[in-house]
């Protein structure tokens, strides 16, 4: 297999930028009030994992707290003991999309959530808004800082 170097690559439009699915206007992520003692979230805007409910709730609402707009394309189960979120937002006037992963463990409470932001501009954006927003907290260490 070889590699041409002299095209240039074509430029796709990121998946991120589309619109949201209307029949999902009205959802709500059920998975947030079934959390296990042990859940973990962590995600590509975060170093390191958050852990417990109460720590993984506050981070989650926190960030959905910057959103002007947040718009679904889709929410739904897969395998087992999986869900997957993937939609779109506005955080601080840039567009950011999200693939969600959710793992629930043998007694159907949600286990694990790894959120995996693009693009990296606007990632960088909402980790230091979450950083500011959390500063002065265990949780601040998580996130990127203004000094970043």
């Amino acid at each position: 297999m070889s590699v041409n170097t002299d095209k240039q690559a074509e430029e796709a439009t990121p998946t991120y930028l589309r619109g949201g699915d209307p029949a999902l206007a009205d959802y709500y992520p059920a998975w947030l009030d079934n959390l296990a003692d042990d859940v973990t979230l962590e995600g590509s805007m975060m170093d390191g994992a958050v852990q417990g409910p109460d720590g993984v709730r506050a981070v989650l609402v926190a960030i959905r707290s910057l959103y002007e707009v947040q718009e679904f394309h889709f929410a739904g189960a897969y395998g087992e003991n999986g869900f997957l979120e993937d939609y779109t937002a506005r955080v601080a006037g840039e567009t950011i999309g999200n693939y969600t992963v959710i793992t629930r463990n043998a007694a159907g409470q949600t286990q694990h959530i790894v959120g995996n932001y693009r693009p990296r501009s606007a990632l960088l954006i909402l980790s230091r808004l979450i950083g500011e927003h959390f500063a002065g907290t265990p949780y601040a260490e998580h996130f990127a800082s203004g000094m970043d």
